[in-house]
């Protein structure tokens, strides 16, 4: 009786929530939080995943949706491993997903183990910009490179200022080519959509 019990609150759950999204948070969590060692806010960080039938779309390749799913996994990994998870959430600040450029060079197929790079490329006042690379272990092949936009909510200062508090010798790398026209990019689409006065 108690396993039929267990088994339907098991069932419910798994239909109702993403159970395996939570599992993996928590382990990201524990990973980068008690065992590895922390890393400065320049440096890549690596999280290694694998393609399973979860992961699929109806050709056998790893379902575009997966890839952004993926990068949560890569932005906790990454903010816990430079120690910033818990300096925003001391100061009350969330970072939202504010936007992505993608670019797909080889599909990711069916039980392929990749690796993942995060690498925090450019800030400005409001945002943080990363490049994630998602590449096979077997021949180091970059299958899909990714761009993201972080944009913190709430902050009372320039990032500047907060990354500072983190690492007062850092200095603002120089925008690579290919952000500055994926943000030149957005800004031209920003425009297009503001009401005219």
């Amino acid at each position: 009786m108690v396993s039929y019990y267990l088994t339907t609150v098991i069932v419910i759950l798994y239909f109702f929530f993403d159970i395996n999204y939570f599992l993996r948070l928590i382990f990201t969590f524990i990973w980068a939080k008690f065992i590895q060692k922390k890393t400065k806010l320049l440096d890549k960080t690596t999280i290694y995943s694998i393609c399973t039938t979860q992961d699929l779309d109806m050709m056998s390749h790893m379902n575009n949706a997966r890839y952004l799913r993926e990068l949560d996994f890569c932005r906790y990994h990454y903010f816990i491993q430079t120690k910033m998870f818990s300096l925003l959430k001391k100061m009350g600040v969330t970072a939202i997903l504010g936007g992505l450029c993608i670019r797909y060079r080889r599909p990711i197929k069916f039980f392929m183990i990749y690796k993942i790079t995060t690498k925090l490329i450019y800030w400005d006042e409001k945002s943080f910009y990363f490049e994630h690379r998602f590449i096979n272990l077997q021949d180091n092949f970059i299958h899909t490179i990714i761009l993201s936009k972080q944009t913190t909510i709430g902050m009372k200062m320039s990032l500047n200022e907060f990354i500072k508090k983190l690492e007062p010798e850092i200095s603002l790398p120089e925008i690579n080519s290919d952000l500055r026209l994926w943000l030149e990019s957005t800004k031209h689409s920003s425009q297009k959509f503001r009401k005219k006065d």
